[in-house]
């Protein structure tokens, strides 16, 4: 989204990062981490893994995600430049079917090649992060490990009804 802030955003309530955003459900999750930490690849799965179970999944960006502060929630929208793309590696960038928006209810931070193992249960200050003023429920995760994509999901799945 371009363009001047509208009258009641204040400075904080807008920013870019660099992560991916998709919908499991009604369930907005960020995933944040370094490059090759698997964040695309990890979309794709659990995209494909939540759909072979019958739930709504799609992905809201990849690479650069806006994220706008909107009463009390956030709102997650892909780069326009890149809206509707997503990298695979080995492949490149290719079209897939994205939501121009949703409503962030969690948030999963990836391990990159070279960091530590998370740990096995969150530290205290740990379970939650602070975005745009607002907290989201936190996992912290590495998608290369056995299962990952199944946790995450479950992580997920679990906001999609509020």
């Amino acid at each position: 989204m371009t363009g001047a802030p509208l009258p009641q955003e204040q400075a904080g309530d807008r920013v870019m990062i660099h992560a991916n955003a998709l919908l499991i459900g009604a369930a907005g999750a960020l995933l944040r981490g370094p490059s090759g930490a698997g964040k695309s690849g990890l979309c794709l799965e659990l995209i494909d893994f939540a759909q072979g179970r019958g739930v709504f999944a799609r992905l809201i960006g990849d690479d650069r995600i806006e994220i706008v502060r909107r009463h009390g929630r956030l709102v997650a929208r892909p780069h326009p430049a890149i809206a509707g793309a997503i990298e695979e590696r080995g492949r490149g960038v290719g079209p897939t079917p994205y939501e121009p928006a949703g409503t962030l209810r969690c948030l999963v931070d990836l391990r990159g090649p070279r960091d530590e193992a998370p740990p096995r249960y969150p530290q205290e200050g740990e379970a939650e992060a602070i975005l745009c003023g607002v907290a989201l429920p936190r996992l912290a995760a590495d998608a290369r490990e056995a299962g990952a994509t199944r946790k995450i999901f479950s992580f997920v799945h679990q906001f999609a009804a509020f």
